[in-house]
């Protein structure tokens, strides 16, 4: 519901204030709405979230690769495959 600056003055908080958060949060809706946004929040990454999502990606992607090609998994993955191609049907 898109108000009047006229309504938005005349409504108060018990103390007789606004309250600064309040007051901002109903200016940027009231901005949007003369714009025509559907939402004032964030709909998505920006730029930065998705960088820093990529960098935590490759460094998961690293500490599993070395996790495979160690000694002691590559030596069990061996002895899984052998069993299983060496299994009596």
């Amino acid at each position: 519901m898109v108000r009047t600056t006229q309504e938005m003055t005349q409504e108060t908080t018990p103390n007789g204030t606004w309250g600064r958060l309040r007051w901002t949060r109903r200016v940027r809706e009231r901005l949007c709405a003369l714009r025509g946004d559907r939402t004032t929040r964030d709909a998505g990454m920006t730029t930065s979230e998705y960088a820093v999502g990529t960098i935590a990606a490759c460094a998961f992607a690293a500490v599993l690769y070395k996790i495979v090609t160690s000694a002691a998994v590559s030596g069990a993955l061996q002895s899984v495959i052998g069993k299983a191609l060496n299994a009596q049907f």
